[in-house]
């Protein structure tokens, strides 16, 4: 009885540190998440260190008549693209709020979803990010969905 007993325990104690670490994991993605969100709405030169260099970067636009369509690009192209917009987006004091935020426990990491609403807007847009953790401890972002109304995306979807 001792025996089973003292197995139990050290049972327990094993899920019990496995669940603290998933929780701990988890938190660490999310303070990643907010970390990201307040360098872009600061126009933060660190944004590209929040990427990984070969992130799988998604824009869904939302068209008019309310259907979807993707446009995929790379890390490079898109931190291209960022630089450009960004001085535009500081002028305007363009910012994005967020509500919704979860975080969960995928193969590749953690998937942090959430509803995004661009300065001035009414709407609410989906978004998800999925984070990794790094050999190094440091978190990155190695895929990225945003929908947009924006049609010019269109040009780049498939």
């Amino acid at each position: 009885m001792k025996k089973l007993l003292s197995i139990l325990v050290i049972f327990g104690l094993f899920i019990f540190s496995g669940l603290k670490a998933f929780a701990d994991d988890a938190a660490e993605a999310k303070a990643f998440f907010n970390s990201y969100v307040n360098a872009a709405n600061t126009y933060s030169p660190s944004i590209p260190s929040f990427y990984s260099p070969n992130a799988k970067i998604i824009r869904q636009v939302v068209k008019p008549d309310g259907s979807l369509a993707n446009a995929y690009t790379n890390t490079s192209t898109y931190m291209k693209q960022l630089k450009l917009g960004q001085a535009t987006a500081k002028i305007r004091k363009y910012k994005n709020t967020y509500r919704n935020i979860s975080v969960e426990k995928v193969p590749e990491g953690y998937i942090i979803r959430a509803e995004r609403q661009p300065t001035g807007e009414t709407y609410w847009l989906k978004t998800y990010q999925i984070v990794q953790k790094q050999p190094n401890g440091q978190w990155k972002i190695i895929e990225e969905m945003m929908q947009t109304k924006e049609q010019i995306f269109l040009k780049y979807a498939k």
